[in-house]
């Protein structure tokens, strides 16, 4: 079985567990308490959730249903378990009876695929293989693979080419396979977020690789994400505050295929080469799919480009830092 990828991250929640009481109080002075927190991963991501609350049994059910709620999504989306849907609609090339998260995703990237030409481009896979294959061999060459197998991989990918409803999920071509890493981990988010709703939750960040807030801090201010060139950094060069709002961090220096650094996760699947533009590009929207989709795409877009895309969202901010 293939092992998930680590990838660097860029975010870091600062003061994560400042003023926290999440849910509905009763109207009584909340006591201080000591959080329940979870740490775990979501999609091969780091993970976290913090709940303050007065019945701690009751914050630690929340947090159990969220853990059994993101390893069920796991199942679905995952493409380093043999058996979750995904990998099964690309090792056969088609899937019946889809589960119903896997096709509002997939309905939903294609509403990305749409509005930003191509550039979010699920069907990447076949190249992104291509390029983990050639580096993966002890002589490969540093310029990377033959430009004919990229121009083979590159023909696969096509999301206009998968065909999609509640009954089946297909590709039109063999070969063809998905990524959802460009996604799938804002729509875990955005689910957990939606789960915390329902039980009643007001105030919180959620982080399952992509972060969102629900609503403000419990003293009314913003919460604060920072921005930085790696997780653990000393310091941060950005801060944003969110309200009700998500962020996510799309940079080639996440993950890159060769030492050299020179070919990163982010493929452009209009020529096969990766992105060079920017060393990172945020977006903050009011969902995290939103957020993740978005800051894929807009690091293979020139900056005209993404302001006249942006402008057309609702609630969009975007964030380019240049190499």
């Amino acid at each position: 079985m293939a092992k998930p990828v680590g990838r660097r991250r860029f975010i870091t929640i600062m003061a994560a567990f400042a003023g926290l009481p999440l849910l509905r109080g009763t109207g009584r002075a909340a006591l201080p308490v000591e959080p329940v927190v979870w740490h775990g991963q979501a999609l091969g991501a780091p993970a976290m959730l913090v709940l303050n609350h007065e019945d701690r049994a009751q914050a630690k059910v929340l947090v159990t249903r969220v853990v059994t709620e993101v390893r069920r999504l796991e199942d679905i989306f995952s493409l380093y378990r043999e058996d979750s849907a995904l990998s099964q609609l690309n090792r056969m090339g088609a899937i019946a009876a889809p589960p119903t998260e896997l096709v509002e995703l997939l309905e939903i990237s294609r509403r990305f695929h749409v509005l930003t030409g191509g550039r979010f481009e699920p069907a990447i896979q076949p190249l992104w293989a291509l390029y983990a294959r050639h580096f993966a061999r002890l002589d490969a060459d540093p310029a990377g693979p033959h430009q004919e197998k990229v121009r083979e991989a590159l023909a696969l990918a096509d999301f206009g080419q998968v065909r999609v409803d509640r009954n089946r999920v297909a590709f039109s071509r063999r070969g063809m396979a998905l990524t959802l890493n460009g996604i799938a981990q804002g729509y875990v988010t955005d689910r957990v977020v939606a789960l915390l709703r329902e039980a009643g939750v007001t105030s919180s960040l959620v982080d399952m690789g992509e972060n969102r807030a629900i609503g403000a801090r419990a003293d009314g201010q913003p919460w604060r994400i920072g921005l930085a060139d790696f997780e653990d950094a000393d310091a941060v060069d950005t801060t944003l505050d969110v309200t009700d709002r998500a962020v996510a961090t799309s940079s080639g220096q996440g993950f890159q295929f060769d030492a050299d650094g020179r070919f990163s996760h982010i493929l452009d699947p209009r020529s096969g080469t990766t992105a060079q533009r920017y060393s990172r590009v945020s977006v903050v929207a009011p969902e995290a799919s939103t957020a993740d989709a978005l800051s894929t795409a807009f690091s293979l877009m020139a900056p005209e480009e993404i302001d006249a895309l942006a402008r057309q969202q609702t609630s969009v901010e975007v964030h380019l830092k240049s190499q």
